[in-house]
């Protein structure tokens, strides 16, 4: 069994790649909706990889000379651990290689969950470096959808106030500081979860939902500081209702 040890690795990442991206929308989790044909492309090869391994190894296996394992037998040393030719190497690869499935079977089993509040906390409230200047107007209608980048970006830098008496809805998760302020959070990428910043937005006038519950508040912002200040971080957000609502499919914006 050892011997197809390759091709069993390849065979499970390979599943756990077409898992999430194939059968299920989990692959945004972890990077951008374009990338999804990359994925299934990925996981088809490994797949098709570990069934030529399997191949070769069974057809090396028939022809191997019977004569030829018995003189290699004869050849161990049981006191001798490094005689033994399958110790360390061989056609399987190295035993330690057999570790590396574990990982592969969590993926396939047990995919992790999207990042959250502990993620958005870790980012510390830091800002790519943008200069404050007058953004395009919005659409008509209130309440106004916006994610929250959007929100943030015009909040904090739009010297022209478009953000100004407007309804807006905001979708994230909540996220609270040491001080009980709690704020509705997203996460920006621009390729994958490992590249993640954060965009959140001040709510009061409404009590604090559980941390990593997901919501959408709807309210009007409340200007505080000069744009591009600091004072006019993190934007504030006048609540008039939240409410709760399932994690979207894809729990990321794009940056």
């Amino acid at each position: 069994m050892r011997r197809y040890g390759p091709a069993v690795l390849l065979a499970l990442v390979g599943a756990a790649i077409l898992r999430v991206s194939l059968f299920s929308d989990l692959y945004l989790r972890y990077v951008q909706v374009g990338l999804r044909p990359y994925l299934v492309v990925s996981g088809v090869v490994l797949v098709l990889l570990a069934v030529v391994v399997a191949v070769l190894v069974r057809t090396a296996g028939e022809q191997e000379d019977p004569e030829d394992l018995e003189d290699l037998e004869d050849l161990e040393d049981p006191e001798n651990p490094e005689s033994h030719p399958g110790h360390t190497h061989g056609p399987a690869g190295p035993r330690v290689a057999w570790f590396l499935t574990l990982p592969a079977l969590a993926l396939l089993l047990f995919p992790p969950p999207a990042l959250g509040s502990y993620s958005a906390d870790r980012e510390a409230d830091r800002r790519a470096a943008r200069g404050v200047g007058t953004f395009p107007a919005l659409p008509a209608g209130n309440p106004l959808d916006l994610t929250l980048g959007d929100f943030g970006s015009r909040a904090v830098y739009d010297t022209g106030r478009s953000l100004k008496g407007r309804t807006v809805r905001l979708t994230g998760f909540v996220t609270r500081d040491a001080g009980g302020t709690w704020y509705v959070t997203r996460l920006l990428v621009s390729c994958c979860a490992a590249d993640a910043t954060t965009a959140k937005a001040e709510v009061r006038g409404a009590g604090a939902p559980p941390v990593d519950t997901w919501v959408t508040v709807t309210g009007t912002w409340h200007p505080e500081g000069e744009p591009g200040s600091d004072a006019a971080w993190p934007p504030v957000l006048d609540a008039t209702s939240v409410r709760r609502v399932p994690q979207p499919d894809n729990p990321y914006e794009k940056r």
